[in-house]
């Protein structure tokens, strides 16, 4: 663990002390520090409880974006089978912010779709930050259309702090893409079941995960807009991004009570980065179950009951 957040700064300290005792203790045999450095993992982990009890919305935007979390690469290698990635919009270029495939899950054939960020600074460079391009999108489109002529369920994947604002994604039509990717999954007579694994920003977001089954790690966000641009925009200041991001109502669990999102995923102690494996097995439980909850609906049936959905949103948690 090496990546530690703004408020995770005097856990730092602690664990950082622990393991120079251990350093130092492994470089002379005859020194013993098993009680100290127990003491010290004893007193961090009180600490990180503390910190992680009641995590503030922007707190909890900063452990979303947390380079360590699991992204969508490590899902699909953890939670797939027989994945055969396509590529291209069959019109630009293919959009390497963009994964999607055909895959087996729990043995079942599937499409599975998702934002990749990267996980170093190659390759975050080379997915763009999960910033996905026109042709990411329209990538997604096909996919969605394949999918819908085949009867597999589509499972998507959302990690990213919005669509790419440069030049030209606007020019190759950014908001049209965005537009249609959120129409097809409106309209496919197949299962969709999403899951906000990290960041759910904007409108990039909302073209996957216009779902039938919305699920978001405890620690994700799932916003019209990042914190700090609602901040620039209302108060022309975007240090004031703590106001903005209360008042957002970002939070799976806001979200839940807006019945925007359908369940929250546990996350452990700490932040999903804190342990990939459990997390990724956690995400993989939770599409199961949303799988299992669709598996009777079909056709028309099912598209009455996604609209339904969308129109009914919100209005119990508003009443609240």
């Amino acid at each position: 663990m090496t990546n530690y957040l703004d408020f995770e700064k005097p856990l730092a300290e602690i664990e950082g002390k622990a393991e120079e005792l251990r350093a130092m203790a492994r470089g002379n045999e005859e020194m013993d520090v098993t009680e100290e450095a127990a003491a010290l993992d004893k007193k961090a982990a009180t600490l990180l409880r503390d910190l992680y009890k009641n995590l503030t919305p922007w707190r909890k935007c900063q452990v979303a974006r947390h380079p360590e979390r699991p992204h969508c690469k490590d899902y699909i290698e953890a939670l797939f089978t027989e994945y055969t990635p396509l590529a291209g919009d069959r019109n630009f270029a293919d959009d390497h912010a963009v994964m999607g495939g055909l895959a087996r899950f729990n043995d079942q054939p599937v499409i599975v779709i998702g934002h990749e960020k990267g996980n170093d600074t190659k390759s975050r460079i080379e997915r763009n930050f999960g910033m996905a391009r026109p042709e990411g999108y329209r990538k997604a489109i096909r996919l969605m259309e394949m999918a819908d002529k085949f009867g597999l369920p589509v499972i998507t994947l959302v990690d990213t702090p919005g669509a790419y604002p440069g030049k030209g994604a606007e020019e190759r039509g950014q908001s049209e893409a965005i537009a249609r990717s959120t129409e097809k999954l409106l309209q496919i007579k197949v299962p969709v079941m999403s899951v906000i694994i990290g960041e759910g920003g904007s409108g990039g977001a909302v073209a996957f995960a216009t779902a039938d089954k919305l699920a978001m790690l405890e620690h994700s966000v799932y916003s019209v807009i990042s914190p700090e641009g609602c901040a620039s925009i209302l108060w022309k200041d975007s240090e004031k991004m703590r106001e903005a991001a209360e008042a957002l109502r970002l939070t799976a669990q806001d979200l839940q009570k807006l019945e925007v999102c359908d369940r929250v995923i546990p996350e452990p102690l700490g932040g999903a980065h804190r342990d990939r494996a459990a997390t990724i097995k956690s995400v993989g439980a939770a599409v199961s179950q949303m799988m299992k909850e669709v598996a009777n609906q079909k056709g028309d049936a099912l598209l009455q009951s996604r609209r339904k959905k969308f129109l009914e949103m919100g209005s119990k948690g508003l009443a609240a």
